[in-house]
């Protein structure tokens, strides 16, 4: 990096920029959005450099990829080292010792003090795909449970299971069946009209209302759901909310399904975000940070629901690719051994406070909401009415880039700036 800091040298996007974007406009579909018109050539820690020589703060982490920082220099040399080695073999044609390496780790490191073990694929929606395979298989029930404001990928069930229709569903239909969507826990806009605490976690027994009623439990294989939801606007259960969940699922025999896509390795002050509560569910999909940049996801669960498919009903060409394993195995060691959890926690304490000082400040602020570093605002034009306000946000990552912050925003309503910042970032930045 030519800067140890932010260091603007161009207007953003630079000229050198502006050329890319013109390629970009000519030969990239339309659908595949951009939020910052930056184009990255390096990166280090939280720092970004663009074409033109500019260096921005990284506060969007790929998308809360980057837990581990930019360039940390043990995961690069873990990745060169693979390289070397084996690039690709297919573990269905030739195994090869990362993958089971892999697989063994997360076996043991993931919530749950039961046997377990892991299926490595490429991405998130993959991992949420083959989870809902294993479950449906597992227990013979086609019916999956899914909560209202969650995000679980792009592909077709992923979408489906997603609530958000506009950009992620719109047009794409017809959508999977035999998925069943309740409220969820989103105590500033609560769908059922209560108040936490007093509501009695209406939002639980609402589900419960709906399995004695409208939805035979017998039918249903899985609750999946986001211990905080990501792209949902950072909602953040209320105490006990996750708790009821399993114990619902419990009640009804349903096998449940943590997806911690983004609240997994650090993010939030724990390895794992089920571990605030003690929750310890049946099966778990990770990806993002897990890879340190590389793709790579996983679906670890109970041994007897990972064992119930017949051998050929999961996989893919490149699932548990060498490379990616090798950086996943090496971003695991790296966390543990600095408590990049540890310092998720002190890095969102300092961003919350920030965040909490302008609630008091700034009309336009409704709710800020934490876990660790996983922090945002909710942007509303009244705070009387919480009339939503997605042009606030969009101006205030318009301004932010312009002046050398990358943000990108979340929630229902387009009206969330969510801080994903890499975890490694310094108190100065």
């Amino acid at each position: 990096m030519r800067a140890a800091n932010l260091s603007l040298v161009t207007a953003i996007p630079g000229p050198k920029a502006q050329a890319v974007l013109a390629r970009r406009r000519e030969f990239v579909p339309r659908g595949v959005s951009n939020v910052n018109p930056v184009v990255a050539v390096r990166a280090e820690g939280a720092l970004i450099e663009d074409i033109d020589g500019n260096v921005l703060l990284d506060f969007a982490g790929g998308i809360g990829v980057m837990n581990i920082g930019h360039g940390q220099a043990e995961v690069v040399e873990a990745i060169k080292a693979q390289v070397d080695r084996l690039v690709h073999a297919c573990f269905h044609v030739a195994l090869y010792e990362p993958y089971i390496a892999l697989a063994e780790r997360l076996a043991f490191i993931t919530p749950g003090d039961f046997a377990k073990k892991s299926l490595l694929v490429n991405s998130g929606a993959e991992a949420v795909e083959n989870a809902i395979k294993i479950a449906r298989y597992a227990t013979g029930r086609p019916g999956i449970l899914v909560l209202e404001n969650a995000f679980h990928g792009r592909t077709l069930l992923g979408m489906s299971l997603t609530a958000k229709v506009n950009p992620y569903k719109q047009g794409f239909g017809p959508m999977a069946t035999d998925l069943h969507r309740a409220p969820s826990a989103y105590c500033y806009r609560c769908p059922l009209g209560g108040e936490f605490p007093g509501c009695g976690l209406k939002c639980v027994s609402n589900i419960d209302r709906m399995l004695g009623s409208d939805i035979d439990p017998k039918t249903v294989a899985a609750l999946i759901v986001e211990p905080v939801q990501g792209e949902g606007g950072f909602i953040t259960p209320p105490p006990g909310y996750m708790e009821a969940l399993q114990a619902l699922c419990r009640k009804h025999g349903i096998l449940l399904i943590a997806d911690e896509i983004q609240t997994g390795f650090g993010r939030t002050g724990k390895l794992f975000a089920c571990e605030h509560w003690g929750i310890e569910p049946d099966l778990i999909t990770l990806a993002k940070s897990m890879g340190g940049g590389l793709p790579i996801a996983a679906v670890v669960g109970r041994a007897e629901l990972m064992d119930a498919v017949h051998p050929g009903g999961l996989g893919g060409t490149y699932g548990g690719n060498p490379v990616a394993a090798a950086a996943a195995l090496k971003v695991i060691e790296v966390m543990e051994r600095a408590d990049y959890p540890a310092m998720a926690a002190a890095v969102g304490a300092v961003v919350e406070e920030r965040f909490r000082s302008w609630l008091e400040r700034f009309d336009c602020i409704g709710d800020v909401r934490a876990l660790g570093a996983m922090v945002a605002l909710e942007l509303v034009r009244d705070r009387a009415t919480k009339t939503p306000a997605p042009e606030i946000a969009a101006r205030v990552v318009q301004y932010a880039y312009e002046h050398g912050l990358l943000l990108i925003k979340a929630g229902t309503y387009n009206n969330v700036i969510r801080f994903l910042a890499p975890l490694s970032i310094t108190d100065e930045q």
